[in-house]
């Protein structure tokens, strides 16, 4: 499987364990979509590493941390008056709402290889 929304960048540490993060900026009608990729990653790291989750430093495979919010955004008209050298703002109406979904994820080298074969992660 590869994500269609998930786009992980990806990092290493001295002792080569690894970290990827990914954040999706979505409309309401991509949610579930976003969170059913989330959860099929999650839920082929429990799987796959079951028992293993937990801090590196403390001996374990693999983590993660997962956060969601949303934005709202309202659109402004700006103008410039030329006559008085100045701008003036005006708000619109605010739009719908954004999700906002971040996934980081990692682990020991043998999880991150892995993860990179089971999702196509580049």
């Amino acid at each position: 499987m590869t994500p269609d929304y998930l786009d992980f960048d990806y990092s290493e540490d001295a002792d080569g364990n690894g970290s990827f993060d990914a954040m999706a900026s979505v409309a309401p009608q991509q949610l579930p979509a976003v969170h059913a990729e989330i959860a099929a990653v999650l839920a082929w790291a429990h799987d796959a590493f079951a028992g293993r989750r937990g801090a590196t430093d403390d001996g374990c495979e693999w983590d993660f941390d997962l956060q969601s919010h949303q934005e709202f955004s309202v659109p402004e008209t700006m103008r410039f008056e030329e006559a008085t050298g100045m701008l003036t703002v005006q708000p619109g109406e605010p739009g719908a709402a954004r999700h906002v979904v971040s996934l980081s994820i990692g682990g020991s080298p043998a999880f991150c290889d892995a993860l990179r074969t089971q999702f196509e992660i580049a």
